[in-house]
């Protein structure tokens, strides 16, 4: 049978990668702000790592004013989806092979 291991995602193998992933999975969409303080992060930390999921195309990203302030806000794509489902079957492998 195939390694587990093989099939988990290596960008979101990065602890703040997967909790933003599952956030946005979790949710329609999420402001860049309200993540951060969710995530208990830095603005620079999360810019970081949001930039890594869009350059993957794993999130959306959508800019506007909201009482004229920006206002970015980040969504889970197709690709993003996918790549998280596959990763969770992967790790729910790993401890199932564990029980055994």
């Amino acid at each position: 049978m195939k390694n587990p291991f093989e099939n988990l995602d290596k960008i979101l193998e990065h602890r703040l990668r997967l909790q933003i992933i599952s956030v946005l999975a979790a949710n329609e969409s999420y402001e860049f702000t309200a993540l951060k303080e969710l995530l208990d992060t830095t603005d620079g930390n999360l810019a970081t790592h949001l930039k890594a999921l869009e350059k993957e195309k794993y999130i959306s990203i959508t800019k506007s004013f909201v009482a004229r302030k920006p206002n970015t806000r980040y969504k889970i794509s197709e690709r993003g989806r996918a790549a998280f489902k596959k990763h969770l079957d992967a790790l729910e492998e790993l401890i199932k092979r564990q029980k055994k």
